[in-house]
């Protein structure tokens, strides 16, 4: 956390005639929320590669439907002078959380030479607020001998029970039964359902819809938050209980403004499996959104916390401004438009280092 120690007495902090200027962070702010944890927050600062790193995790989880909420404070010069960051995760109900929602506040930032004007506490405050708008009812934090009189201020209390412990490469559990066991009878490799779902594979599935204009030149809208998928079809991740062609539907109407009706035709199933910046396989379905007329395509009406910009090219013109990956899935999926069957892309997958 914040661990200026730099005495009152000797830095006059400015006048202040109104409360800092608080906002709510956007994925476009991953990357300068990653380097004030790593200058103030680590112990030893993170390198460009974990920097990276931490920016593509981080992004989409300070999207509207993920599970982290920043609120920060802008310096002068474009950069992010403060910040306070907290993840939500879910915990068993209890009565200091009858909605099973808890938040740790993970990063609290402040660059050293504009400190003491309060700004860390405005920002912490603004996301206690934010936090508990949202019906998390549990918050923890590690905090310093430095910041600890801010939090007390700010309600919470100490705790010797708080314990921490980090495992890197941890074996498999034991019990963890090999494959070809039977995991459906009573036997020794037996495992209870929600045991045996720890096991398993993990996947994030998400759904697009793949529109062209009247002359089948593909549209596509530019991220503000993922560098690594700077161009994108329209869609993203389901969520819980969605099926694909709902999300699609949902997330075109969030995205664009357009509504479709279907009903849907399959163009492309993607699948990719994870690397070092996602931890789980993808799989995906692509949907044929059908032609739009140039009245609908002036007409979309984009999300600024996603996207800023609306293109449409011939497709050999996205090449040039596209991983190679993310242009061979467009490729194929033009192409299961172009021949009305749809295809299987298995190749979209996260990149690893290894």
């Amino acid at each position: 956390m914040n661990t200026d120690t730099t005495s009152a007495a000797t830095v006059r902090p400015p006048a202040v005639a109104e409360p800092p200027p608080v906002r709510m962070a956007t994925p476009a702010d991953a990357e300068g929320i990653v380097r004030l944890r790593s200058s103030y927050v680590l112990s030893q600062p993170l390198s460009e590669e974990w920097i990276r790193r931490c920016t593509v995790r981080l992004a989409p989880r300070l999207a509207p439907a993920g599970d982290a909420r920043c609120f920060v404070v802008d310096a002068a010069d474009g950069s992010l002078a403060a910040c306070a960051l907290g993840l939500i995760h879910p915990v068993l109900p209890a009565p200091e959380c009858p909605r099973g929602l808890a938040a740790r506040v993970h990063v609290v930032a402040t660059r050293p030479d504009l400190r003491r004007r309060g700004y860390a506490r405005a920002a912490v405050g603004a996301l206690l607020d934010r936090l508990q708008a949202e019906h998390v009812t549990l918050f923890e934090l590690h905090a310093s001998a430095e910041a600890a009189p801010l939090y007390r201020r700010l309600g919470f209390s100490s705790s010797s029970a708080l314990m921490r412990m980090t495992l890197l490469d941890e074996p498999a559990a034991p019990g963890v039964p090999e494959h070809g066991d039977d995991l459906r009878g009573t036997g020794p490799g037996w495992m209870p359902p929600e045991q045996y779902a720890e096991t398993v594979p993990k996947a994030t599935c998400f759904a697009c819809l793949y529109f062209t204009d009247e002359d089948d030149r593909p549209l596509q809208l530019r991220s503000v938050y993922s560098p690594a998928h700077p161009w994108q079809l329209v869609g993203g991740t389901m969520d819980p209980g969605e099926r694909p062609w709902q999300t699609a539907v949902r997330e075109c109407a969030e995205e664009t403004g357009l509504t479709v009706t279907g009903p849907p035709r399959l163009l492309a199933t993607v699948y990719g499996l994870p690397g070092d910046e996602w931890p789980y396989s993808t799989i995906g379905c692509v949907f044929d959104g059908g032609r739009l007329s140039p009245a609908q395509i002036d007409g979309i009406v984009l999300n600024p916390e996603e996207h800023d910009e609306v293109r449409v090219l011939p497709l050999p013109a996205w090449q040039a401004l596209m991983p190679p990956r993310d242009f061979a899935r467009l490729s194929t999926v033009a192409q299961a438009r172009h021949t009305g069957r749809a295809a299987y892309f298995d190749t979209w997958d996260w990149e690893t280092t290894k």
